[in-house]
């Protein structure tokens, strides 16, 4: 069975509260930048600084998106989740501008994080409980066209604001205001819905599935958030080998493992690259416009993605991503080698982010639609709840790596790690593939069976013959 995937939609805007999602997209898209820069320049922190507080931030995701899950199903109040998300940046946004120590960071960063799941799990079911099931592909893809062009307005304050100031504790008080408006529009601006789904709906959408495979708005960070927990109780890694035994001729463990190597190398690029244009000598601004960069091509990108996907197929999709990544990695790594001049630097940095940014849309797409192909007739929740577990490691493995080679390595070593890592998820990109047409040509190839044979023929009576004669 083929998916297909609404990217964009036949109107830019499918209702207009969704419009209240721009500010929080701007907010966070300027944060993201803004807090590494936060260590690096007032703070005096170092790129060991950088990759703790992220480190701190995805743990803290992780085990609050647990909470928040279990509360989303338990109370369906989807504006007051959000609005205590959204406010709560905006509030924390403003104590990062008193902040005074390094530890202070690391404790109000983590605080955010647990913030995080609040939000994700609220706008994927405000949306499904909102929109009829016609209407939903259409909605999705507003979502994300709202939520990209939030995160392009965010960056571009950034820029501006750090080009004519070249302040960045400033620049909090900015985007906690915008946190605020959409905290605010989103309060007096949208109603509940009448009916009430739970988190596992989400999983049933391809458009809604998509949408939860985002990147975190601090540090670009991949994070699948998906709405149940792996079933753990006891002896789990006992149940986990059993599982994998016996689904090893199916596609979703090859699937699950290259995500997996994704999402590893994606955390550790990303968390590296801001304190590595900033030791290149690029000035605040200039790396606010190398991100405004990616996440351009990402706003152009994704609206392609659907058509790209059924016009050449999702598998060949995620090779191409994957591949266009790998080596821009490892051009991010011979970039110190090949460039001298400061203005070569920034420009060189400028064209691989935003490669990389076209890519991560098209990747997206592209390994949502397998993914969720691998689903039919499973348990998605459960599989989903490994998955989600398995990007969280990811994340976290991601930023202590980084650490540890902050101290051990350099810049180029991290790059050529994060290039390598998704070279070796290539093969299980095929593998997968490759499971995934045996399955479905076994399911489709008819059983030939033995042939019957003929019955005799019967015999026709003829009426002028001896037997049709009666006595």
């Amino acid at each position: 069975m083929a998916f297909s995937l609404r990217t964009w939609p036949s109107r830019l805007l499918t209702r207009p509260w969704l419009l209240a999602f721009v500010p929080i997209n701007a907010s966070t898209a300027g944060f993201g930048v803004v807090l590494p820069l936060l260590i690096l320049i007032p703070l005096h922190g170092s790129w060991a600084d950088v990759a703790l507080a992220a480190t701190l931030f995805n743990s803290a995701v992780i085990l609050s998106s647990f909470a928040w899950g279990h509360l989303s199903d338990r109370y369906h109040q989807r504006r007051l989740f959000l609005v205590i998300n959204y406010a709560g940046y905006a509030f924390l946004y403003l104590f990062l501008v008193h902040v005074g120590s390094l530890t202070d960071l690391y404790a109000i960063y983590a605080v955010i994080g647990a913030l995080s799941p609040a939000g994700a799990s609220a706008s994927n079911l405000l949306i499904l409980e909102k929109f009829p099931e016609s209407e939903r592909a259409n909605a999705f893809a507003s979502f994300q066209a709202m939520s990209m062009i939030g995160s392009v307005i965010g960056l571009l304050i950034g820029y501006f604001w750090t080009l004519a100031n070249d302040t960045l504790l400033t620049l909090l008080y900015v985007l906690g205001a915008l946190a605020l408006v959409s905290a605010a529009a989103i309060w007096y601006g949208i109603s509940e819905a009448r009916r009430a789904l739970t988190t596992s709906h989400v999983a049933r959408h391809p458009e809604s599935f998509a949408s939860r495979l985002r990147a975190a708005a601090a540090n670009h960070m991949i994070v699948p958030f998906f709405p149940r927990r792996p079933r753990l109780g006891d002896h789990p890694f006992r149940r986990f080998r059993a599982w994998a035994r016996a689904e090893l001729r199916h596609e979703l463990p090859l699937l699950l493992l290259a995500t997996f190597l994704f999402n590893l190398s994606a955390n550790l690029y990303n968390i590296s690259y801001t304190p590595y244009l900033y030791s290149a000598g690029l000035g605040a601004s200039a790396i606010f416009l190398v991100n405004l960069g990616n996440n351009s091509a990402q706003m152009g990108v994704y609206p392609l993605s659907g058509g790209l996907a059924i016009r050449f197929g999702s598998d060949r999709l995620v090779h191409w991503a994957t591949y266009v990544r790998s080596v821009g990695y490892l051009a991010t790594a011979a970039l110190p080698l090949l460039v001298l001049a400061r203005s070569g630097e920034f420009s060189a940095n400028l064209i691989i982010y935003a490669i990389l940014g076209g890519a991560i849309a098209v990747y997206t797409v592209a390994s949502s639609l397998m993914l969720f192909r691998g689903l039919a007739g499973r348990d998605a929740g459960s599989i989903l709840g490994v998955n989600s577990a398995l990007g969280g490691i990811a994340a976290v493995l991601g930023a202590g790596l980084s650490g540890v080679l902050s101290v051990y390595g350099s810049y180029r070593l991290v790059f050529l790690v994060a290039g390598g890592v998704l070279l070796v998820s290539l093969p299980l990109w095929t593998a997968a593939s490759v499971a995934y047409s045996r399955r479905h040509l076994a399911h489709e190839t008819p059983v030939i069976s033995e042939p019957s044979p003929a019955p005799a023929p019967s015999r026709s009576v003829d009426p002028g013959s001896a037997a049709a004669k009666t006595p």
